[in-house]
């Protein structure tokens, strides 16, 4: 009877030990996988640094697209050129920063189906002659590396253009126009549009011209082939359809976006 009791305790033990198991393996399988999501944050209001934290635009949709796929995320600074060199070389899940789908990118990476409608814009002092694209002709201007607002400036006036001045970021590009280096900057409008409204000490004003500057589309950037895509697709359309997309935008912006522009494009 002893050795009958000794084995049931044991089988019993045995059991309770195997359905622990069962259920650890079970929450341990259902936990969200964190996404490690790469950006540029410097370039207000869609990301940028306050308190040692990555904040903005782009880090609140990447959080909302993230819950509606299942995941979480976790958002690093790593400075503009890295953000394609991490793509590339897969380091990092996708990136969130501004990033305008184009053809020459679409070449080495993936993008998401697009998440926001931009166009560039000029920034120059209040009082300057400067009133179109056309009239940047002989002037000096400052881009950030890299970006539309280079590519675009360079087309106009070409590539290698003296007048033309590459920084590192758009902070730099604006500080250079403060200090008189430049007559003008050209980036994204939404940038440009927030740097007035939050600087008007700075004596600054923005220039559109829509025959100069067209549509631009940004999108979420991910390696070649990657297998997030179809997920990421989904929820993007997901956040932007349940109106959750559009909160976020009022909040950055103060303004509804044109979703039914975004909805075309996303077809």
């Amino acid at each position: 009877m002893k050795k009958f009791k000794f084995v049931s305790t044991l089988m019993v033990v045995g059991l309770l030990l195997l359905l622990s198991a069962c259920g650890t393996s079970k929450n341990e399988g259902s936990a969200k996988k964190t996404l490690r999501v790469v950006t540029d944050a410097a370039y207000a209001p869609f990301e940028y640094q306050k308190q040692g934290k990555v904040v903005g635009f782009d880090v609140d949709f990447v959080n909302a697209v993230a819950k509606e796929a299942g995941y979480n995320v976790n958002v690093e600074h790593v400075g503009w050129d890295p953000i394609f060199v991490e793509i590339e070389k897969k380091t990092a899940d996708f990136a969130a920063s501004a990033i305008t789908i184009t053809p020459e990118r679409q070449q080495s990476y993936d993008f998401t189906v697009p998440y926001f409608l931009s166009k560039n814009e000029i920034l120059v002092p209040k009082g300057s002659s400067i009133k179109s694209a056309k009239d940047l002709e002989g002037k000096k201007i400052a881009v950030q590396n890299g970006t539309t607002g280079q590519a675009v400036v360079e087309k106009l006036f070409g590539k290698n253009n003296p007048n033309i001045k590459k920084f590192k970021n758009n902070n730099l590009a604006i500080l250079e126009l403060e200090n008189g280096g430049v007559d003008a900057v050209v980036a994204d409008n939404t940038v440009i549009e927030t740097y007035v409204k939050n600087n008007p000490k700075d004596n600054f004003k923005f220039i559109e011209d829509d025959t100069a500057f067209s549509k631009e589309f940004y999108g979420l950037l991910l390696p070649k082939d990657s297998k997030l895509k179809p997920e990421l697709d989904k929820a993007v359309k997901a956040v932007i359809d349940n109106g959750t997309y559009a909160k976020i935008y009022k909040k950055w912006f103060g303004v509804e976006p044109d979703t039914q522009t975004l909805k075309e494009q996303q077809k």
